[in-house]
């Protein structure tokens, strides 16, 4: 397509009940901008608004995504890329980036944590791990001796291969070579008061092994679902076992009341010939469905009162990540502002024509070159880490064709 013809989300009209029937105050997105062809972050406020969003997170502190979103209301975590780790154990440097990169777009823009990193432990890079804690408290502490810490959280965002096991959601456990720095992360949450943040994508168990995963299970569809047989609790679906899986390893080791935000959970909507149910139906069912559980404040099996905090991934197709086709294509919305599909609710977006010549407005992309999230090193490619992020999805499949569907 031609970049230069892209619609100016500020002359797009929003019919009555697109995408959703209500509005859902818990549903978040990611804002990813690898690509050169998005719009300008003024003319993403409205389609953030249209969706029904309230939270947004950003893998970087991109100063043009912090000013459009001012005085809007939403609720943002901004990220502290993994390259950054080693320079922020030095607190004055810890101090130097908050002031520019959080307190001076505070308060006009909510923004309510800050993630250190993202998936560091899985990248089995020492390097990375060591510097973890140690950034996440020197962040913390400039927090605190800047009078923020009452309304900005530290965190950070693991993927699922942390998990040793996840199957039965009952054997929930942490891989046992990460339990001492996860055992620290934990010990930070518990003192500060902040999320513990996990990736979960269904998507790959399914992509993994498509004969023995239901496509049912995987896409919130009605099906005869499975019983944990220690718990005893029935699961209809696969993302709730995985979050469940997730608490039970908090509680091994001690941390049963700690609370639980889903960073990251999406479906691609177009794949390479080799990954199986990257289809834009299948994208429309999960993202659909999971957005009317959201609606509902239907909990886990587990946490049945517990809202669920749960960011989509994400908000645009992005055309410079590196991997699989299915990298570029996780978009609620294609880069002109239309969705990338319907969701299965009436109503779609379209472009506001003058009332003279009927011609479209557009809207200037940003250069090519390095884009704004590129710096995060650990948002490029969600699927980069193919061994350690399938870890626990296979031994959930391995299990799950052991036990009849009752």
């Amino acid at each position: 397509m031609d970049s230069n013809r892209l619609i100016s989300s500020s002359k797009l009209r929003f019919i009555s009940g697109f995408l959703f029937p209500v509005m859902i105050a818990a549903i978040g997105v990611n804002y990813g901008q690898i690509a050169n062809n998005l719009p300008s972050p003024e003319n993403v406020v409205p389609l953030v608004k249209s969706i029904g969003a309230s939270k947004v997170k950003l893998y970087d502190t991109d100063p043009r995504v912090l000013k459009a979103f001012a005085n809007t209301g939403v609720e943002f975590i901004v990220g502290l890329g993994n390259e950054c780790l080693a320079s922020m154990r030095d607190p004055n440097k810890a101090q130097a980036w908050v002031k520019t990169h959080v307190q001076a777009y505070l308060p006009a823009t909510k923004i309510t944590s800050i993630a250190v990193g993202n998936e560091v432990l899985t990248f089995n890079d020492t390097s990375l791990s060591d510097n973890l804690v140690p950034a996440m408290q020197s962040i913390h502490t400039a927090l605190v001796n800047l009078n923020l810490d009452k309304q900005v959280s530290v965190t950070t965002a693991h993927s699922l291969a942390v998990l040793e096991a996840s199957y039965p959601p009952s054997s929930g456990a942490f891989r046992r070579d990460l339990r001492g720095c996860i055992s620290q992360i934990l010990n930070f949450h518990v003192k500060i008061g902040s999320p513990f943040l996990i990736n979960a994508y269904p998507y790959f168990a399914y992509k993994s092994s498509p004969k023995q995963v239901p496509i049912d299970f995987v896409l919130f569809q009605p099906n005869s679902g499975i019983v944990d047989p220690v718990s005893n609790l029935r699961y209809d679906n696969m993302l709730f076992a995985q979050i469940d899986a997730v608490y039970y390893a908090l509680a091994s080791l001690g941390y049963k009341n700690l609370p639980i935000q889903i960073s990251e959970t999406g479906w691609p909507s177009k794949g390479d010939e080799d990954e199986v149910g990257a289809t834009l139906e299948n994208a429309k069912k999960y993202n659909g469905n999971l957005l009317k559980l959201i609606a509902q404040k239907k909990g886990t099996p587990l946490k049945p009162n517990c809202d669920l905090n749960i960011f989509v991934f994400a908000l645009f197709n992005e055309n410079m990540k590196p991997g699989p086709t299915s990298e570029r294509n996780y978009g609620l919305f294609k880069p002109d502002g239309t969705p990338a599909y319907s969701l299965g609710f009436t109503g779609n977006i379209v472009a506001n024509t003058s009332s003279g010549g009927g011609s479209t407005s557009t809207v200037t992309p940003p250069s090519a070159g390095s884009p704004p999230g590129s710096s995060s090193n650990g948002y490029l490619s969600i699927s980069s880490d193919a061994g350690g992020l399938h870890f626990a999805s296979t031994w959930f499949i391995l299990c799950l064709v052991t036990l009849a569907f009752v």
